[in-house]
């Protein structure tokens, strides 16, 4: 049986009911809004490693270094100074971004071995430095005291999450199509060319590792906004959001969601959260070894994630 054709406003219209489905969370689970927008937040953070992963080929499993910088640059400028939040996100993001570049030169210049050692380490010291500076960042007991001012001067945070959850979908939605517009260019196709054949990208003359090097600077400006968000909507910024262990996270919602597809971050995020949540509620002593076996038969039986999985089962008008 041959699978499905999808024209290209058949996916316009699958993308449309996506986010209308996402945004209508907030009245279907109006008692979920809180995990609903930790998933969008997530989601996004999966986006920016893709972008590096998935897309310019660049392996790394430290990028939690990026998420949890903008996520204390947004809130110790809201503790210490300004509590606006756009200014904290693109604060977050200047940030992010400025510390990817400037690792860009370490990273993108070694092999897949080096580059693993070198984002794992600048993880584990940015994770100690945060530690050890717990004047400032609060070290283990986390940031406190983070007050966010309201949304265009209108909404306040609520103890409901309805205020977060609007301003959390409105800056992924954004930060999304921002993502995929640069993808869609002339650079995201180089980057496709450069993750599939490096070699002939440079004997074409393509400057093979400025584009990598801006591209990772972009996936960690992306990856800095979405940890601004987790800051600014729980107004706490703890120290694990910088730590090994939350890198690991996102990797794992990227590959459960599938590399290299814009969406399969999204995806994963919904499913590996809910499907956590829902273990740690149905088995809170043993949810863990659950969720283990759930995500070791997703990988066996989805090859490529679950975007992988429903693109043999569907085709896009372009494979035809």
């Amino acid at each position: 049986m041959k699978a499905p054709i999808l024209s290209p406003a058949h996916l316009r219209i699958a993308e449309l009911a996506f986010w209308l489905a996402l945004a209508s969370s907030f009245f279907l689970l109006p008692d979920k809004l809180t995990l609903m927008s930790q998933i969008m937040i997530f989601g996004l953070f999966a986006v920016s490693l893709d972008m590096a992963l998935g897309y310019a080929g660049i392996l790394t499993v430290g990028h939690a270094a990026f998420f949890g910088a903008g996520a204390y640059a947004a809130g110790l400028l809201a503790r210490y100074g300004w509590s606006e939040p756009f200014t904290g996100l693109a604060f977050a993001l200047a940030v992010s971004g400025l510390l990817g570049y400037l690792l860009s030169y370490l990273v993108v210049r070694g092999a897949d071995l080096t580059r693993l050692m070198i984002t794992i380490g600048v993880c584990v010291l940015l994770y100690e430095l945060a530690n050890r500076l717990s004047g400032i960042t609060g070290g283990t007991d986390g940031l406190q005291g983070v007050v966010i001012a309201p949304v265009l001067g209108l909404f306040d945070f609520d103890l409901y999450g309805k205020t977060a959850f609007c301003y959390a979908f409105a800056v992924v939605l954004a930060m999304f199509l921002l993502v995929r517009l640069v993808l869609r260019s002339p650079f995201g196709l180089a980057l496709r060319g450069i993750h599939d054949s490096r070699k002939r990208m440079t004997a074409i003359g393509s400057p093979v590792e400025a584009r990598l090097r801006m591209a990772y600077a972009m996936s960690a400006a992306v990856a800095g906004v979405a940890g601004a968000l987790l800051a600014q909507t729980t107004q706490f910024v703890g120290i694990e959001s910088i730590g090994f262990n939350r890198s690991a996270e996102v990797l794992i919602i990227l590959v459960l969601g599938g590399t290299g597809r814009l969406y399969g971050g999204m995806i994963g995020a919904i499913v590996y959260m809910l499907v956590h949540d829902w273990f740690a509620d149905m088995n809170p002593q043993y949810w863990m070894f659950w969720l283990g076996i759930f995500l070791i038969a997703a990988v066996m039986l989805g090859r490529g994630g679950i975007m992988g999985a429903l693109s043999r089962f569907v085709r896009t008008g372009k494979a035809r």
